[in-house]
């Protein structure tokens, strides 16, 4: 498969930026250090290219009804401006993907008769898996499945400083769209790039447990946004960040990486996404047998293992697939870990025997042969102070 590049990637490259392969795209790792990236996004802010993620749009008169049998939640509830975090799965209850759903205007959006209209954002390495399948899905409903990923790009600005610098680019007229703007909901918002005006969709939403904001933009649009977002910042107000950065944050705010947390092995209820799955709505949706009998069967309650959260009480991290253990025993596996920039102690999310998940209980992590003590606790690691 040859290398997939966003609209930003002479952006980056002017910046210094050292890239990665992330899901087959050339992505920019750090521009300088990751730790620093870290903590400006946790005191000021940080700007992400989240051009790899995908972009579908589901419109048409059953386009509700249609996701509520797609996805496992009851998509159909939400009201129009808001968002919700979902997951679809396969007949046998694994994990395709999670996604985030907006629930648009029936102006939005493409191939609408003015009805329903949703926008779905999967991961960056399933995105085509996820259009696939929504389009497979799609037989039988009066609904259009639009993949327009390849001309969508996503700009996120995260931190505390992240709406005070979004309002330097949006007419003092319209500042309430953003400064009203709840958490996990989107409106169109007026930015003001190169002099002129740009209609663009603005979400409350992100990956990094900070308040921000995530921006789509067409491809063609998106070096000018950057470029406008750069240039309205003085000096450490805002900091281009790298995937490194973006991982850490994340780990801190317990949210699941699909890959690592999250797979086709894996079920939503040992992941702790139990309240995700809609079982009690009303009609079918894939996979809705399977996961009722996994639920049934005690999946990450009684039986098997679930996901928790581990501090490291010494200096030493775990890292993805080092084995736990509780009296030299192997109870589990770490899925993600390394030591936390902001809290200054190692941290990791492990899928554990589920008899030594309460919170206080003392386990080891498997260091290469060398026993580190850790003990679970709540997730998330970080919360930040609102």
């Amino acid at each position: 498969m040859s290398e997939k590049y966003t609209a930003l990637h002479d952006e980056h490259k002017k910046l210094g930026a050292s890239f990665t392969d992330f899901g087959g795209w050339q992505m920019p790792l750090k521009y300088s250090s990751e730790l620093a990236e870290h903590h400006a996004v946790r005191k000021s802010a940080g700007l992400f290219d989240l051009s790899h993620m995908g972009e579908v749009w589901v419109t048409g008169p059953q386009a509700a009804a249609f996701l509520d049998y797609a996805l496992v939640g009851k998509i159909s509830a939400m009201p129009v401006g808001k968002a919700k975090y979902s997951l679809i799965c396969n007949e046998d209850g694994g994990i395709i993907d999670d996604l985030i759903i907006y629930r648009r205007p029936a102006a939005a959006g493409t191939g609408s008769d003015g009805t329903d209209v949703f926008l779905v954002v999967p991961n960056a390495g399933n995105a085509t898996v996820v259009a696939d399948a929504l389009s497979e899905r799609a037989a039988g409903f009066d609904v259009v499945v639009n993949d327009a990923s390849d001309a969508t790009s996503l700009i996120a600005v995260q931190g505390p400083k992240a709406q005070e610098l979004l309002l330097r680019l949006v007419p003092a007229a319209r500042h309430s769209l953003v400064r009203d703007l709840k958490y996990y909901a989107a409106v169109e918002v007026p930015f003001l790039v190169a002099g002129a005006g740009l209609d663009l969709l603005l979400a409350r939403t992100g990956y990094t447990g900070e308040d921000g904001f995530e921006i789509f933009v067409a491809n063609d649009d998106a070096p000018g946004l950057w470029q406008a977002l750069v240039a309205i910042a003085e000096e450490g107000e805002l900091t281009p960040a790298g995937l490194a950065s973006r991982d850490s944050l994340r780990l801190e705010a317990g949210m699941p990486l699909y890959g690592n947390e999250l797979s086709l092995q894996g079920d939503p209820f040992s992941a702790g996404l139990g309240p995700v799955v809609g079982l009690s709505k009303e009609g079918d949706f894939v996979g809705k047998a399977a996961l009722a009998a996994r639920k049934e069967a005690g999946a990450g309650t009684t039986s098997g293992r679930r996901l928790v959260g581990l501090k490291g009480l010494g200096r030493r991290a775990g890292r993805a697939h080092y084995p736990v253990l509780k009296d030299g025993s192997v109870v589990g596996e770490v899925t993600s870990g390394q030591p936390s920039p902001t809290l200054a102690y190692p941290i990791a999310m492990a899928y554990v025997d589920v008899q030594f998940t309460e919170v206080g209980t003392a386990l080891e992590v498997d260091l290469r042969g060398k026993p580190e003590p850790f003990e679970v606790v709540n997730l998330p690691f970080y919360k930040r102070a609102k």
